[in-house]
């Protein structure tokens, strides 16, 4: 049976673990401003997945995710001293496209915003392309129609075993 609980705690520590790592130890200068968002560990605690955001260009991204590669032997060995698991897990660094996704939902709400503005304006003076009130009203029944509903309702009450026409 997989413990959840120990393996977000276990990806809770990696992250710290790295985090300091690569504030402390790692020296390359190819890792720019470098911010470990989210760490994800399998259930048999064997692999763990490192979620970062880079601050910078896109060169600077692919010098950093290059440098995070070539680091990750020295962060693995850090981590596996600093956390005390029997088997050290396997780190994958994934860049973590949340800063992006923001961005472009944003840019979507101001766009939907600037329309709903445009919608407001052009309705100010707008009357409706129809009658005033465009909902049905019911139908109001004839005399004839109300007799025909009391004929049914006197046959209904007669012998159940006699089909109906």
């Amino acid at each position: 049976m997989v413990d959840q609980t120990r393996a977000r705690k276990l990806a809770d520590r990696i992250k710290v673990v790295v985090a300091e790592a690569l504030e402390k130890r790692i020296k390359d200068p190819r890792l720019g401003f470098v911010t470990i968002t989210d760490a994800r560990v399998t259930g048999d605690l064997q692999h763990a997945t490192l979620y970062y955001t880079v601050f910078g260009s896109e060169e600077e991204k692919q010098a950093s995710a290059a440098a995070l590669t070539s680091a990750t032997g020295i962060l693995r060995a850090e981590v596996g001293k600093r956390t005390g698991v029997r088997l050290t897990p396997t780190l994958t660094f994934v860049s973590d496209e949340i800063p992006e996704t923001a961005t472009h939902i944003e840019d979507l709400l101001r766009v939907a915003a600037e329309a709903d503005a445009r919608v407001a304006a052009l309705a100010v003076g707008a009357t409706p392309a129809g009658e005033a009130d465009p909902y049905r009203k019911p139908v109001e029944h004839d005399e004839f129609e109300d007799e025909l509903d009391d004929e049914d309702d006197e046959l209904d009450d007669a012998d159940p075993a006699t089909p109906r026409a």
